[in-house]
C-alpha cells in the first residue's frame, strides 16, 4: 500500500506533461493578434500622418513609412522526468521520488516595413485627387460642405481658401453659400453621384440634381447652387471634370487639390509655437490660421507637455502637437486626409522584400 501510495505524485506529473504537449496556442492567440496588431497600425498610421502635417507648417520633408506584412511565429516546448526508488521494508535508505518540469514559449514576430519613395509615391503627392474620389465620398455619405472644403480649391472657377508659402488668399462668399448648401440639398438626397462607362471616353463621373419627390425649398436650395457656380438653371445633370478655370457646357469644373496641398491646408490651422516663430523654423501664423479667425473646430494644438487625453499626438522639435479627442471636426478631418491618401495612389507596385521564417 506504501508503494502504491508514493507512484501517485509520479503518475499525476507524467499525466500533466502529456496533457501540456496536447495544448494548441495557435488557434488562442488569433483573437487577441488580430485586434492588437490592427490598433497599433491604427493609431501609428494617425501618429505618421499628423507627423507629416505638422513637418510641412516647418517646410521640412514628410516622409512616410508602410507595414507591408506581419507574420506572427509562437513555439511551446514542455517536458518533464521522473525518477524514484522502491526499497524493501528493511531497507534503511527508505523510498525516493525525484520528478522535474521544464517549460519555453517562444514569441517572435517578423513585421516588415517599406518606405514609401520613388517616381510613383511623389507622382501620386502632387498630383491633384481624381473628382470622382472626391465626390464618391459625398455619395458614401460624408458632408459636402466637409470633404470639399477640404480637397477642393475651386468649384467652375469659383475659389476656395488657399494656404500656400505666400500666404492666405480667403474663399469666395460664393464658395462658402454653395458648400454650406450643397450639404443641405445632400441631406434631403437631392444630390447624387454615378460613373458612366465608355470604350472610347473610360469612365465619366456625372453629379446629378434630383428634383422629384423633394421639398420645394430642398428644390430652391439646388437651384441657388447652380447660380452661385454659373451653371444652367434647367439642366439637372453635370460631367465631372478637372479643371481650374470654369468648365464646358454640361460640365462641373472641378480644381482639386493634391495630397501635399490637402495637409498644407490642414497644417494651416495649427497653433505654432511662439519660440519657434521668435527663431524662424516655422511658417509664421497666417490670416485666418489664429483660433479666433479658423472655422469653429479645426484645431491642431501645441504645448510642451504630453496632453492626457488626445485623438492622436505627437512630438516635434521639443513640443508636442495633438487634436483632442473631443474635437470631432478635426478628428474626421484627420481620418479624411488618411482616406485620401490611400485613392491618391502613392503606393509602391515594386516586389516586396523577401522574408525567411525560420522553424520553430
Amino acid at each position: 500500500m506504501r508503494r502504491r501510495t508514493a507512484l501517485l505524485p509520479a503518475l499525476a506529473l507524467a499525466a500533466s506533461v502529456a496533457g501540456g504537449g496536447c495544448t494548441h496556442v495557435g488557434p488562442k492567440t488569433v483573437t487577441v493578434d488580430r485586434f492588437d496588431y490592427a490598433t497599433a497600425i491604427g493609431e501609428s498610421w494617425k501618429q505618421q500622418t499628423l507627423l507629416n502635417i505638422v513637418k510641412l507648417r516647418y517646410l521640412d520633408l514628410p516622409v512616410f513609412l508602410d507595414v507591408s506584412s506581419i507574420v506572427a511565429g509562437y513555439s511551446i516546448e514542455t517536458s518533464g522526468n521522473l525518477g524514484g526508488q522502491l526499497s524493501s521494508s528493511g531497507a534503511i535508505q527508505g523510498d525516493t521520488l525525484s520528478a522535474g518540469v521544464a517549460g519555453k514559449f517562444t514569441d517572435r514576430p517578423t513585421i516588415t516595413y517599406v518606405p514609401l519613395t520613388g517616381e510613383k509615391f511623389l507622382r501620386g503627392l502632387v498630383t491633384p485627387i481624381h473628382p470622382r474620389h472626391i465626390f464618391s465620398m459625398l455619395q458614401s455619405g460624408y458632408a459636402a460642405d466637409f470633404v470639399l472644403g477640404l480637397t477642393v480649391d475651386a468649384l467652375n472657377g469659383v475659389r476656395n481658401r488657399s494656404a500656400t508659402g505666400a500666404g492666405v488668399t480667403e474663399a469666395d462668399p460664393r464658395f462658402v453659400r454653395a458648400l454650406e448648401l450643397m450639404r443641405d440639398v445632400q441631406a434631403a438626397g437631392g444630390i447624387g453621384m454615378r460613373v458612366d462607362e465608355d470604350k472610347a471616353k473610360g469612365q465619366t463621373a456625372v453629379l446629378f440634381f434630383r428634383r422629384d419627390d423633394l421639398d420645394p425649398a430642398v428644390t430652391e436650395k439646388a437651384a441657388e447652387v447652380r447660380r452661385l457656380l454659373g451653371l444652367p438653371s434647367g439642366q439637372e445633370k453635370f460631367v465631372l471634370t478637372y479643371s481650374p478655370v470654369r468648365g464646358g457646357e454640361g460640365e462641373l469644373a472641378v480644381s482639386s487639390r493634391s495630397m501635399l496641398q490637402v495637409m498644407a491646408a490642414f497644417a494651416s490651422y495649427m497653433d505654432v509655437p511662439e519660440a519657434h516663430v521668435r527663431d524662424g523654423s516655422v511658417v509664421a501664423a497666417q490670416a485666418g490660421s489664429t483660433p479666433q479667425e479658423r472655422p469653429e473646430g479645426v484645431r491642431i494644438r501645441s504645448g510642451k507637455d504630453r496632453p492626457p487625453d488626445a485623438f492622436a499626438a505627437v512630438k516635434y522639435r521639443d513640443h508636442w502637437y495633438w487634436i483632442d479627442n473631443g474635437n470631432l471636426l478635426s478628428k474626421r478631418a484627420l481620418t479624411a486626409v488618411m482616406y485620401f491618401f490611400t485613392l491618391a495612389d502613392t503606393g509602391e507596385n515594386g516586389r516586396l522584400p523577401l522574408i525567411t521564417i525560420p522553424a520553430q
